[in-house]
């Protein structure tokens, strides 16, 4: 008896491996975390094309929007373990514990690869009467609850940038939230709000169009897109202990995801990655190429966890203070 259940076991197990070793063999379903047009949007619906000729099968995506990325990747993290459905996300899982918005985060997923960083700017409605950080802060602070901010949520990049601001200056405002930031790009358009902090990558096209305007860059040092912009360390100093910062976007399976499937996503993405095409569409649209994988991620991953996690704690925009999860202070 025992002998035939050995058989039996051996023998399913020969058929799994057998049955991964042709991974894949269907569509796989990309779940992207945020709304159509966005920065991870952007992100992930430029690279796909060129994973899908690596892996030999369709890449299905679709948006889930809501909860900060939360719906998302709970949706994903409820699926089977078998490298169909990836989780296409931006750094907001690092939060959600401290935000009290879930369990979960990256360290429950295998990191397929951390594909690029963001740099975060502040764009206005043209029409707005203020065009740097100095005449803005000057305007908020004469016309308090008067200025429209949009925001993605308590944890989104957004929200962050304003703890940031916060910390070095009064600010009162009224904060309307979007599911992502191409939603409230298009709301700056038509001037239902009047200021969002954004990526970089996600607000260029509209600002070389003409569609807005760039009134701040949060980051330590001037960019090459954005030349007659100051960073914001000019007007406020004390901003230089949180700099360089910015979103990340990455591709994410289920921790017993198997070994033969994660390592073929991660070459495929890996080598999709260096892919000229998707390598000069990120440097126009301002973002840094990661493309990295293993521990290098999960180094990343967690040094990005702390400094995030701390950062939203200490700006009031998490309740639940970091050490309950031993996260430790960068």
């Amino acid at each position: 008896m025992k002998k035939t259940v050995l058989t039996l076991l051996t023998a399913l197990s020969l058929s799994s491996a057998a049955s991964f070793a042709a991974y894949p063999d269907k569509d796989i379903q990309g779940i992207i975390q945020w709304g159509a047009g966005g920065s991870t949007d952007t992100v992930m619906r430029s690279i796909t094309p060129h994973v899908e000729k690596f892996l030999g099968t369709d890449i299905i995506l679709t948006n889930k929007t809501g909860g900060v990325g939360a719906i998302a990747t709970k949706y994903v993290y409820a699926k089977r373990a078998d490298g169909y459905t990836l989780l296409m996300g931006a750094e907001n899982p690092q939060m959600y514990k401290v935000l009290g918005l879930g369990n979960i985060d990256y360290s429950d997923m295998i990191p397929i690869d951390i594909l690029a960083r963001g740099t975060p700017i502040i764009v206005a409605n043209n029409n707005a009467p203020y065009n740097n950080m100095e005449e803005f802060l000057d305007y908020l602070h004469n016309h308090p609850d008067q200025v429209k901010i949009g925001s993605t949520g308590k944890g989104g990049m957004t929200s962050l940038v304003l703890a940031m601001l916060k910390s070095q200056t009064k600010m009162s405002y009224i904060s309307i939230p979007y599911n992502g930031d191409g939603p409230a790009l298009t709301a700056i358009q038509s001037g239902a709000i009047d200021v969002m902090p954004a990526v970089l990558g996600a607000a260029i096209e509209q600002v070389k169009a003409g569609r807005m305007k760039v009134i701040g860059l949060i980051d330590n040092e001037p960019n090459k897109l954005l030349p007659n912009i100051k960073p914001v360390t000019d007007t406020l100093p004390g901003m230089k202990k949180y700099l360089p910062w910015g979103p990340f976007f990455g591709v994410f399976v289920k921790k017993g995801t198997p070994k033969v499937a994660v390592e073929k996503l991660q070459n495929a993405f890996h080598k999709a990655a260096l892919n000229p095409d998707f390598v000069k569409l990120m440097d126009k649209r301002g973002y840094s190429i990661l493309n990295i994988s293993g521990q290098k991620a999960r180094t990343f991953l967690d040094s990005y966890r702390s400094t995030s996690s701390w950062l939203a704690y200490d700006g009031g925009v998490a309740k639940i203070s970091p050490a309950k999860f031993d996260i430790p202070k960068p």
